[in-house]
């Protein structure tokens, strides 16, 4: 391996499974795999990486960042809210949200460096 796709494989931190972790039930995977279904919509992945960057706003300036109608933000925030990773504040007329699961925070963090180190590598001459 080249200096340069070692560095690549090291780029995000990686914590390993500990040895006494038992595996995945049938039920956990089945409910990680919703979660996933939740977060694998790339208009739900912009609506957390600008609530990630603000800490908190309001339905109307991330319809705004999107280029998007309140009602169809609104739609995709409630998928969020039902699942827990986002909570609603109301402020008169207006609903602000923030992210309160950090571990969606997290899992965002490492996927946009996955998504990085595959531009990187993609970038580098395999020859």
């Amino acid at each position: 391996m080249t200096d340069t796709a070692q560095q690549l494989v090291h780029n995000c931190p990686v914590e390993l499974i500990a040895p006494d972790e038992k595996p995945l039930s049938d039920a956990q995977a089945s409910e990680l795999e919703d979660l996933f279904k939740i977060l694998a919509n790339d208009t739900r992945l912009k609506l957390l990486q600008h609530l990630a960057i603000a800490k908190e706003m309001c339905v109307c300036d991330l319809a705004d960042c999107l280029s998007m109608k309140p009602q169809a933000v609104s739609n995709q925030l409630q998928k969020l809210l039902d699942r827990g990773i986002v909570a609603a504040t109301r402020k008169g007329n207006n609903i602000s949200y923030r992210v309160i699961d950090s571990c969606v925070l997290e899992l965002l963090q490492k996927a946009v460096c996955l998504l990085h180190d595959s531009e990187s590598s993609s970038s580098v001459d395999h020859r």
